[in-house]
């Protein structure tokens, strides 16, 4: 799937050829309800193949990737509350979003974009880095749901980042005086206990799952990062983080021993603060510009300015 940023939306608006295809549908999670979702898209595809019929020919390379998308029956087993589809020529994008999209079959010269615009400007989305000695898994959550991301080449555990270069407790050979019998001997002694051997690796392997989370997921998105990971564990990635997307409060357990429920609720706890934050400074901003008749909570103010050459603020 393709993650949704502010970069890729800039990219889907300066798409060089039409045909155009916009497809939204509000999706379902669990079974049996996710049992008509593929129904509701075989017939949003017919709506685009008669839309291509009336005014495009040769529009085959077009539809394919819908028709291969309609019969994957795993694709559909994992479904969350809506799903975006954009096909032009040379490219082709699958969105699954944590919001209820309406429903929408376009062919047109350019992308039909708002419902994927409100998306990335909701206020209360955030990340959660679940993170042991061995494992890394990063979600995405708002305040009501929370779903795991795939990055690609994303370090999930360690033996993926240090493989059988992991350090490992060694012992030295030297001669210390005498040994049983009276006969000088080799004595063996020790350097490097095991604990400071797994706390190496441990934090070799946590870099790593900093610069590909940075690289991967908080800087392509600049949201919030909760870390979820046990007491002993959060200084020391901390310590060795990066990322200032990464937020002070964090959740202190082991993930993999939490439902999704429980982390979500631990999650939402520590971005509230920041999320209402947000929201008072939105509401600041507006307000300000109000008084001084820069804003106007009527969007179609807005556009009618707008397209005089003036900029107010709208409200949100």
């Amino acid at each position: 799937m393709d993650l949704l940023t502010r970069d890729t939306l800039r990219g889907l608006m300066s798409v060089p050829a039409a045909p155009c295809i916009s497809i939204y549908q509000p999706t379902h999670r669990h079974y049996p309800d996710n049992r008509q979702d593929p129904i509701r898209f075989k017939n949003l595809v017919r709506v685009v193949e008669e839309s291509l019929a009336q005014r495009y020919s040769g529009t085959d390379d077009l539809l394919a990737p819908l028709r291969t998308l309609l019969d994957d029956g795993t694709f559909w087993n994992h479904t969350l509350d809506g799903l975006a589809v954009l096909v032009a020529p040379g490219q082709h994008r699958v969105f699954r979003v944590q919001r209820a999209v309406p429903e929408l079959a376009l062919v047109a010269d350019s992308y039909h974009l708002k419902p994927l615009l409100r998306v990335v400007q909701s206020a209360d989305r955030y990340h959660v880095l679940g993170l042991t000695r061995q494992s890394a898994a990063v979600f995405e959550g708002k305040r009501d749901a929370l779903d795991p991301l795939e990055p690609e080449a994303f370090p999930a555990d360690l033996r993926t980042v240090l493989g059988d270069h992991r350090t490992e407790p060694h012992q030295t050979v030297a001669s210390y005086g005498s040994g049983g019998g009276g006969g000088a001997g080799p004595m063996f002694h020790g350097h490097g206990s095991r604990k400071d051997e797994v706390d190496k690796n441990t934090e070799r392997y946590f870099r790593a799952v900093d610069r590909a989370t940075i690289e991967q997921v908080s800087k392509p998105t600049d949201l919030p990062l909760v870390l979820a990971a046990l007491p002993e564990h959060q200084p020391v990635f901390r310590a060795v983080s990066q990322n200032a997307a990464l937020l002070d409060a964090g959740i202190d357990g082991n993930p993999e021993a939490m439902s999704a429920d429980q982390l979500r609720e631990a999650a939402w706890r520590a971005v509230e603060p920041k999320y209402l934050d947000r929201l008072a400074t939105l509401s600041h901003v507006f307000s300000k510009a109000l008084a001084r008749q820069n804003a106007t909570a009527d969007l179609a103010d807005a556009a009618c300015a707008a397209n005089h050459g003036a900029r107010l603020v709208p409200a949100r």
